[in-house]
């Protein structure tokens, strides 16, 4: 295969947008919590990118996309280190079937396992170790997201090669199943063991800085097109018509989400705004390549209104999910992949496609939900006794980022002789 320099462009691009994701993320959590735990937030982000872009090169393509093992993960020594990944036989770069340099291909892989992992931290803010954090990073990504990434992508269980493309081909254009739902259910599993924050649900927790929450979406937004039009792997119609549908999906979420709130509360916010654009991006991941872009705006409405009802449930069945993980990525995810069932152009119940589309996507989205409930259950419990998950009760009440980082977000002037001074200086 011959390189196609604007497909391999375009992927560079499509890789840095993905990256880019996950400081945007760090912006959008960061706003989210309260004055005291925002740096910690960010750098929980941060933490991920650092660990995971180690991680992959060493063993992480290699277990997403190496020899298959037994269908739930690939050989983690087959291309351990990039080995065999980068150069052909001739000792030129190895280039794919859409004229791709295969090194371009693991940038772009390696961002989409950044960003998932960064995703979980949002359900245990405010009160997690640091330390442990980074260990489950590294661990989570190897046990839970690369066997989730073979699964789905790299010819294992749940790919159009398993035993389930028997019913019908399961589609998974950007992440449905091996993002949102994997992250999604990692994170209510984390929340579950992790507890409670002091105060949760007697005392107002409301997010420090709301401008830094809409940037943040912003970012998300920006950097989802190359999550979602990168996935077509090459510059085509594919790509545009990823990019036209994650669009109409996101701005469909964001009125639903505000039409919730309006006939709820009585009034349209601009976190529900923020949350919305999220919810949309999610539930259209999965689907970005197989439905119309009339169909996003159903996806999309659809999942704005399911996230904006779900985002209530932690309070009613008692687990902090303190950035709502769960009421968006995992509620607005499974929607995503079970609608392909339905508005499938090809496949979809309502273009006549039967039965069979919709039941793959349900049976892709269950397994998907246990493997990563039970891994990342086992992962929790294994460094809750090792490591232990919480800072202190003194750290958190006083404030993670100083007890944890030796910094704060934002310094004030004492009531003390600086601000006499400042006075002084106007007087004079």
């Amino acid at each position: 295969m011959e390189l196609d320099t604007g497909a391999t462009a375009w992927m560079l691009m499509s890789a840095s947008l993905v990256l880019l994701m996950t400081p945007g993320l760090a912006l959008f959590y960061g706003g989210m919590v309260r004055g005291k735990s925002v740096l910690n937030m960010m750098m929980m982000s941060f933490g991920a990118i650092a660990v995971v872009g180690v991680v992959y090169v060493l063993w992480g393509w290699s277990m997403s996309y190496g020899a298959d093992l037994g269908g739930i993960v690939g050989n983690p020594f087959d291309q351990f280190g990039l080995s065999g990944a980068i150069y052909d036989a001739a000792g030129e770069f190895a280039i794919d079937d859409f004229g791709v340099p295969g090194i371009v291909g693991v940038g772009f892989q390696a961002t989409f396992a950044i960003i998932t992992v960064a995703l979980i931290s949002g359900a245990i803010a405010d009160r997690a170790k640091f330390g442990t954090w980074m260990v489950f990073v590294a661990v989570w990504v190897t046990l839970c997201y690369f066997p989730m990434a073979h699964m789905v992508w790299g010819g294992g269980l749940l790919s159009g090669d398993g035993p389930f493309a028997s019913i019908a081909t399961p589609i998974d254009f950007a992440g449905g199943t091996v993002v949102h739902i994997n992250a999604g259910v990692a994170a209510l599993v984390l929340a579950l063991v992790v507890g409670k924050r002091k105060g949760f649900g007697s005392e107002p927790m409301r997010p420090h800085n709301l401008p830094l929450v809409m940037l943040g979406a912003a970012l998300l937004w920006f950097g989802w097109f190359g999550f979602n039009g990168g996935s077509a792997f090459t510059a085509d119609g594919f790509a545009g018509l990823a990019w036209v549908n994650t669009t109409v999906a996101t701005a469909a979420a964001v009125l639903g989400w505000l039409l919730v709130e309006k006939l709820r509360d009585g009034s349209a916010t601009s976190l529900g705004a923020a949350s919305g654009v999220v919810a949309g991006l999610v539930a259209i991941t999965p689907a970005a390549g197989s439905v119309s872009p009339v169909g996003s705006i159903a996806v999309g409405a659809i999942a704005g209104v399911l996230s904006a009802f779900a985002v209530g449930l932690k309070y009613k069945l008692g687990y902090d999910d303190s950035l709502d993980v769960v009421g968006v990525h995992l509620v607005s995810g499974l929607w995503g992949t079970v609608s392909i069932g339905f508005l499938a152009t090809e496949t979809g119940l309502f273009y006549g496609g039967g039965l069979n589309q919709l039941a793959v996507q349900a049976i892709i989205a269950v397994v998907a939900i246990v493997f990563s409930g039970i891994i990342t259950y086992l992962i929790a419990i294994a460094l809750k006794a090792v490591m232990g998950w919480r800072v202190s009760e003194e750290a958190e009440v006083g404030g993670i980022d100083l007890a944890v980082h030796s910094e704060s977000a934002y310094e004030t002037v004492p009531q003390g002789s600086a601000s006499g001074q400042i006075k002084r200086e106007i007087r004079a």
